[in-house]
């Protein structure tokens, strides 16, 4: 197997209580690709998953979220759950994260409910996303554009709906970090 993705740095910021799968699944798929994926959190030193409506699995933190510096990480994802987007969206640190990360053009993988933070700092406008069906009145209302499909990529965005549409989100989130690996690796070399 290829490490397309080898020296690349994921940050999957959470809070607490997320949806498991979107969680284990990206990492998985992306320390599959070559990635050093990191959990940062609000919270510490472990996290907890929810497989639905059932407590899941806890989960090490790798960075504490005052610690991470948008500029470490090559590319973002937010996963969803109820409960986590919810108290992620209200953290400051975590709407900025979010900000350094698209203005720098960095990939965003966000699914389920985790386009709440960026809705909460202003980010979703003119942009065209899925997630959750119930997200999609906040999405527009913001400004963005809603659509119920399977995976969505708009310019570095990549956004899914569920736990069902994991193995698109994950394909389109690496191919992604890919493509921004090799603009970053031609900047250098024009450096």
């Amino acid at each position: 197997m290829t490490k397309q993705l080898k020296d690349m740095k994921v940050a999957i910021v959470v809070d607490d209580l997320f949806e498991q799968a979107e969680l284990a699944e990206p990492k998985r798929a992306l320390e599959d690709a070559g990635a050093k994926a990191l959990i940062v959190s609000t919270k510490g030193p472990q996290v907890h998953g929810m497989q639905h409506e059932k407590m899941g699995d806890a989960f090490d933190v790798d960075v504490p979220l005052a610690k991470a510096h948008p500029e470490a990480y090559d590319a973002l994802v937010l996963p969803g759950g109820t409960f986590n987007a919810d108290a992620l969206r209200m953290v400051p640190l975590a709407r900025q994260f979010a900000r350094a990360m698209h203005t720098a053009g960095k990939p965003i993988g966000v699914i389920c409910h985790g386009p709440w933070l960026l809705v909460s700092e202003g980010l979703v406008k003119g942009r065209t996303l899925t997630s959750w069906p119930s997200v999609q009145d906040d999405i527009r209302n913001a400004g963005g554009t809603w659509v119920d499909r399977e995976v969505v990529v708009d310019g570095h965005w990549i956004s899914s709906r569920k736990p069902d549409d994991l193995p698109a989100f994950n394909r389109e989130l690496i191919a992604a970090i890919a493509r921004h690996g090799a603009r970053r690796g031609k900047a250098a070399e024009h450096a």
